[in-house]
């Protein structure tokens, strides 16, 4: 079977800071990782590559420094890896990362027949959770988000656990399909010793925007109808009130339920007698 993994290269969301002057992230000494949700798509890819018999090729958008992502990703154990980088990829919405992302996907099925499609369920630098599910609709592939589970899979089907807002859901869907992960599909493996080694001096594919039949209209800022036009940080917490109970407990606490009422941090219904249980 052949599996495919959307990989996306991203900062880390714990380091990022906000330049005030410009509302502007910095980017400058954050380290970059593979995207959380990105990482158990590949490890689940790998898993069913194991039981199954096959290949797991990773595909990933960015800049030449995304490399390192790549090599790191095959570092547990993926068969290929390419980099879709061109400056007219940049300033890529969603919606044209998907149709770049897509185009790509074509040409490897047309090489070699894909039988899954995995992406993370969103990136932690977009929070969008818009990606997988374009490109499962260009490719015409169903597709099965927010998965915490392969259930089931053989020649023809997959079965799939997914999270809803109400509990869980089971899905099935023929292939080839498109799968969105959640980081409770797995956990995540060590790369052997043997694997890094090969992965150092692995060099990823570099296709750019000549090297497949791209509408420029259709990509970079031409083909994004959303823009960032601001970035800012949450307005910071103030400090909570204290209730000092060292003295007079009864009365602390009489107080603390006093403004919870106030605050209309508890409601109360009015079937309630005396207004208040």
């Amino acid at each position: 079977m052949h599996f495919v993994v959307c990989l996306k290269q991203v900062p880390d969301t714990s380091e990022v800071r906000i330049d005030p002057n410009t509302n502007t992230l910095m980017r400058e000494g954050v380290p970059s990782i593979i995207n959380p949700y990105d990482a158990h798509a590949l490890e689940e890819a790998i898993r069913l590559r194991d039981k199954m018999g096959g290949k797991v090729t990773i595909v990933s958008m960015g800049p030449p420094q995304a490399k390192e992502a790549l090599r790191k990703a095959m570092s547990f154990g993926a068969d290929r890896a390419i980099l879709l980088t061109d400056r007219g990829f940049a300033g890529s919405d969603s919606l044209a990362t998907a149709y770049i992302l897509t185009v790509a996907i074509q040409k490897i099925h047309a090489e070699e027949p894909i039988d899954i499609v995995f992406t993370g369920k969103e990136a932690i630098d977009g929070d969008t959770a818009q990606t997988g599910p374009g490109i499962a609709q260009r490719l015409g592939f169903p597709q099965l988000t927010y998965g915490i589970r392969v259930r089931e899979i053989d020649n023809t089907s997959v079965t799939v656990e997914r999270k809803t807002e109400g509990g869980r859901e089971v899905a099935k869907a023929l292939l080839p399909a498109l799968i969105t992960v959640e980081k409770e599909m797995n956990e995540l493996r060590y790369a052997t010793l043997p694997d890094m080694m090969k992965a150092a001096v692995y060099e990823p594919e570099m296709w750019d925007a000549k090297s497949l039949p791209y509408d420029t209209a259709e990509m970079g800022l031409k083909g994004s109808p959303t823009s960032v036009s601001r970035i800012f940080p949450p307005p910071g917490r103030s400090g909570g009130e204290r209730i000092d109970a060292t003295t007079d407990p009864k009365g602390a606490v009489a107080n603390l339920v006093e403004k919870v009422f106030q605050e209309n941090i508890i409601m109360v219904h009015p079937a309630v007698k005396g207004g208040r249980a």
